[in-house]
């Protein structure tokens, strides 16, 4: 399958955010968003889909880091959703079981046209370094919204905060790949179209 390279550009008082993304590529993978562990997490995430991704985030981290990691969410669903546009043909659904040393993540995605996101985990550290791990359901959140899609992420089991998170970005990347390729037959729902 062929795709052209998407990307989108958010700028606020708070963020400048752009994206692309190439899902038929698998380089390069450019991250840098000013929060360490993140460009860690979208770099994994990347690496494991076998897709090329570049991220350049930067805002008021001074402040925290809850906008650059939610509006990177936003526009990365923003890409992701002009990337379903006008296909008649999508595998749609993206599932991922994966491990990392103690810590097991499930993904399970559906390209619908609908918005919704479950996400469960139980952090023993809330910090890793000095990311603060609720800001990964903001992005989940901000993902699922502007790419339409069903999310439902579970961080299954994990003793170390970093392992878990790493695992479920692995099994995102993974999730995503699988849904946004090419499908077998013409058409995306029994209902004639997804939404």
């Amino acid at each position: 399958m062929k795709q052209n390279m998407i990307t989108k550009k958010r700028i606020t008082k708070e963020t400048s955010v752009e994206i692309s993304l190439d899902m038929s590529a698998v380089e390069p993978v450019e991250i840098e968003t000013s929060v360490p562990f993140f460009n860690h997490l979208l770099t994994s995430m990347a690496f494991h889909g076998h897709f090329s991704l570049t991220v350049a985030a930067s805002g008021d981290t001074d402040v925290d880091a809850h906008h650059v990691v939610e509006d990177t969410g936003l526009v990365f669903g923003d890409v992701l959703h002009e990337l379903s546009l006008g296909r008649d043909s999508l595998a749609r659904f993206g599932h991922a079981v994966i491990p990392m040393d103690e810590a097991l993540s499930e993904v399970n995605l559906d390209v619908c046209g609908r918005s919704a996101c479950v996400f469960e985990a139980a952090f023993p550290q809330q910090l890793v370094g000095t990311f603060d791990t609720a800001l990964l359901k903001e992005f989940l959140l901000a993902l699922a919204q502007r790419a339409k899609i069903s999310l439902h992420a579970e961080i299954r089991r994990g003793d170390n905060s970093h392992h878990m998170a790493e695992s479920m970005f692995k099994a995102l990347g993974k999730a995503l790949s699988a849904a946004y390729q090419e499908g077998t037959r013409k058409g995306l729902s029994t209902k004639g179209g997804i939404g």
